[in-house]
């Protein structure tokens, strides 16, 4: 979620697709959408319909500005939250910038049975909860959520 990043400059967004894709997964799409609530809830409307897509990782629009709206979209889009994701990103995030994480408002949860996971927009944040959090469990999530 970016009103500012082309596919050109999305550095958070290609390491998602290359952490993905080194793990194994298949990714289905890709897009930028502006930090639009109507934009976003559209992008994972459309993703939830796709049988192929299992799970849906978007990436900024988690912070404080105004501008940042991602959470207050999924949080209306939620069937149920996974509140142990953000907590253990923060956590994560803590250890390695400080207090500065307490800004961070990474989210989880599902929409129509299928994970929908929210990081923040910078490449640093991206590879932490990637690798620390989201490639050891997607697999777990899923299998849970389909049940």
């Amino acid at each position: 979620m970016s009103d500012t990043r082309t596919t050109l400059t999305d550095t958070s967004g290609k390491a998602i697709l290359t952490l993905l894709t080194a793990g194994g997964h298949n990714v289905v799409g890709y897009s930028i959408v502006k930090d639009e609530p109507a934009q976003i809830e559209r992008l994972v409307r459309d993703c939830v319909a796709n049988p192929m897509v299992q799970a849906i990782i978007l990436n900024g629009g988690t912070g404080i500005s105004r501008r940042d709206r991602t959470v207050e979209t999924l949080d209306r889009l939620f069937e149920k939250c996974l509140e142990g994701f953000g907590e253990l990103f923060r956590s994560l995030s803590y250890d390695e910038i400080g207090s500065a994480a307490l800004l961070s408002r990474a989210t989880a949860g599902l929409v129509e049975g299928k994970v929908v996971l929210a990081l923040p927009g910078s490449e640093a944040a991206v590879r932490l909860g990637m690798e620390r959090l989201v490639l050891p469990e997607l697999g777990h999530m899923v299998g849970e959520a389909m049940k």
